[in-house]
């Protein structure tokens, strides 16, 4: 496989990063991952401005964003497959240890290279996922896409040790999101999600599920809800880039429906309809 490393595409076998690396050592970069539908990226221009705002809230230098672009596509273009993921990554560079941002010459890692996905089975698409909540103990600029999961990995772990899908971060009763997705429920007939505030990531498949749902004349609130009105819920479900719009049918072993809800597949088959169209 070949990867993009510092303006050039080489195999990944031959790609090295030193230990010095400020994302080895710090967890001091940020990431987007972006989906590949019949070989184009979806909301491109929507991913890179977010990672700008990510690189701006951690006082990143700015990138050459023509070359990273360029990058990708050529990466695209050695990538054999229909369906995939571009991970890409931008650390603060190289330097000897020290809690300080290095001098300015020392220039930014950047890292991409381009995987195949699958997407989720019709049996987990019709029958919904399982999900826990914990406790939200991540620092308080969430909003930035930073290489920095620990607190994510940790909480997902324990959802996998307890035959789960995924976990939900709750913070003073109030839901926030899943480890790597947004959460979205329908309520009373309202589609509901937690408005964007320093805990919550601005998902770029958030932001396209409301468009939809605006589109299609759904109700919807902007609003924070909390763990019991999700238990109520006619419909929970998840959105994400890797994640499209997964619907969830138990909390906490509480059934939530029975199977995925009319408001949630409706919105996944629109999301999908209009990825393969843009495409």
């Amino acid at each position: 496989m070949m990867v993009y490393l510092n303006g050039n595409l080489i195999d990944e076998k031959t790609a090295h990063i030193g230990f010095d690396d400020r994302g080895f050592l710090f967890a001091d970069g940020v990431y987007e991952v972006i989906h590949i539908y019949s070989r184009k990226f979806f909301e491109w221009d929507r991913h890179m401005a977010r990672l700008q705002r990510s690189m701006a809230g951690i006082n990143l230098s700015e990138v050459d964003m023509h070359a990273l672009s360029k990058g990708a596509e050529a990466l695209l273009e050695d990538f054999d497959g229909e369906e995939g993921i571009l991970y890409l990554e931008i650390t603060r560079g190289v330097h000897p240890r020290s809690h300080a941002f290095p001098p300015p010459e020392v220039r930014p890692t950047i890292l991409m290279w381009v995987r195949s996905h699958q997407p989720f089975s019709t049996d987990a698409i019709t029958q919904g996922v399982s999900v826990i909540t914990v406790a939200d103990d991540r620092w308080a600029k969430v909003w930035i896409k930073t290489i920095g999961l620990l607190p994510n990995v940790l909480a997902k772990e324990k959802a996998h040790k307890m035959g789960v899908y995924d976990a939900v971060f709750v913070r003073d009763g109030m839901v926030m999101e899943a480890t790597s997705a947004n959460i979205f429920i329908v309520r009373r007939g309202i589609l509901r999600t937690a408005p964007v505030t320093n805990y919550i990531l601005p998902g770029i498949t958030r932001e396209v599920a409301l468009e939809i749902a605006k589109e299609q004349g759904i109700a919807i609130a902007l609003e924070p809800f909390s763990v019991e009105d999700m238990y109520s819920a006619e419909e929970i479900f998840l959105t994400g880039t890797t994640t499209e719009i997964l619907p969830v049918t138990q909390v906490d072993g509480r059934t939530v429906g029975k199977k995925a809800g009319a408001v949630t597949l409706l919105l996944l088959d629109a999301l999908r309809a209009k990825a393969y169209a843009v495409s």
